[in-house]
């Protein structure tokens, strides 16, 4: 029972040290676009490749955070992600040069690693297909409390104080949680390692592994990336900034900040709530194509908006989607991971993601260059909706079995 809680405990507190780590990087996404000048770039694209570079960086690093897993402590890495993080945050206000905040974008990425390869194992490690959905919801939900955090807090103090003040709060936070690692993060991160090679499953090479790769790629791109870096570039298109709360001006990097921290404030309920249901489900295709299909429309119809009320509303319905289709992948990805080997599998897994987060921001602004926002709104539905498409032959036509993630009966892998 000991062994037990200390491994609920490991997943607690790296999903804590997480949403301290990304409270820049979440403030990041909602006022680079606006406050570019400020941060010292005089071009549009810089703002997607900062935005891109810490994801692009997380390619080749990926394999290597896994194997530091192996052999280094996860108090170790979890004390050398925060620190990393505390530095690049304060470095957001304090460097005014192009090429100085993309270096510190590309250490935070490492950072990043560190904590999300971590989370990640040890959920896999101790959760089986009973009850893996819960817990990454759970932890997703938890972490996504320094976004909220991140988003709503720095899109409203930007707009009334500075950058410089919004980065020095978020490191000094971030500095006051570094004691804490020693007592809330354990030592070791292979409690349970005896259960890996005894797992019947597919080959990491399967269809539907493949297909799950793919997937988890199309919603880095798309969530991660392109909507949370386009989303106040989208609002500041029909929105001219008239409404006001109190004394408070509501600006276009306020409303952005109140819009994505919706999505990180429900999710502590929401995504757990939904990954029981894929646990308990016996019919678990649809748990992925249901908010798919939805996410796919509404980025077609968020492009196409002229009425803030609309828009709003569509943002809402949206990000209670993608709450469910991110919930739904990564509880899809441990599935198949626990079949074989976890590690290399989940390794592959957030380097897809990573691929896909770090394309969205450089991709959305070399054609905002080019066209107008909606375009690339228009261009991410019908991509969403093609994958769909592919699921959707995929389990109709399929042998592999999706509950253990091997083929079915009378079928050689």
């Amino acid at each position: 029972m000991s062994i037990q809680m200390s491994i609920k405990n490991r997943v607690r507190g790296i999903a804590l040290m997480t949403g301290v780590a990304v409270l820049g990087d979440a403030m990041l996404f909602v006022v680079l676009p606006i406050y570019w000048q400020t941060f010292g770039l005089d071009a549009v694209w810089q703002i997607g490749l900062l935005l891109s570079i810490n994801r692009l960086i997380r390619l080749p690093v990926n394999p290597l955070v896994g194997l530091f897993y192996k052999h280094f402590q996860l108090r170790t890495g979890v004390i050398l992600a925060l620190v990393i993080a505390i530095i690049t945050t304060a470095s957001y206000g304090l460097l005014h040069d192009f090429w100085g905040l993309l270096m510190m974008r590309a250490c935070w990425g490492i950072g990043w690693s560190l904590l999300r390869l971590g989370g990640f194992l040890s959920i896999v490690n101790i959760t089986d297909d009973s009850n893996r959905g819960k817990y990454i919801g759970l932890y997703n939900g938890l972490w996504g409390l320094g976004s909220l955090c991140g988003m709503l807090s720095g899109g409203i103090l930007v707009d009334q104080t500075s950058v410089m003040f919004v980065t020095t709060l978020f490191s000094i936070i971030g500095l006051c949680f570094l004691p804490f690692v020693w007592r809330i993060i354990p030592k070791h991160t292979n409690d349970t390692e005896q259960a890996k090679a005894s797992l019947p499953g597919t080959s990491i090479r399967s269809p539907y592994f493949s297909l799950v790769l793919m997937t988890g790629g199309s919603v880095g791109l798309v969530i991660f990336g392109l909507f949370s870096s386009t989303l106040s570039p989208l609002i500041g298109r029909i929105y001219a900034g008239e409404w006001n709360f109190l004394t408070l001006a509501i600006g276009a990097a306020t409303l952005t900040g109140l819009i994505q921290a919706v999505r990180w404030g429900w999710e502590p309920w929401v995504a757990p709530f939904y990954g029981k249901k894929i646990d308990a489900s016996r019919s678990l295709y649809p748990m992925l194509l249901v908010p798919l299909l939805i996410a796919g429309v509404l980025f077609v119809v968020l492009g196409s908006l002229n009425s803030i009320a609309m828009l709003l509303i569509c943002l809402f319905i949206f990000q209670m989607s993608s709450t469910l289709l991110v919930t739904a992948t990564d509880t899809f990805a441990a599935n198949a991971a626990a079949k074989t080997d976890r590690v290399k599998a989940m390794t592959l897994y957030t380097i897809f993601v990573d691929v896909g987060a770090a394309l969205g921001p450089l991709l959305s602004y070399l054609i905002m260059s080019i066209y107008e926002v909606n375009v690339v709104y228009f261009l991410a539905g019908s991509f969403l909706l093609m994958l769909a498409m592919v699921w959707i032959i995929f389990a109709k036509y399929s042998p592999y079995a999706y509950r253990s993630a091997s083929p079915a009966p009378g079928h050689q892998d």
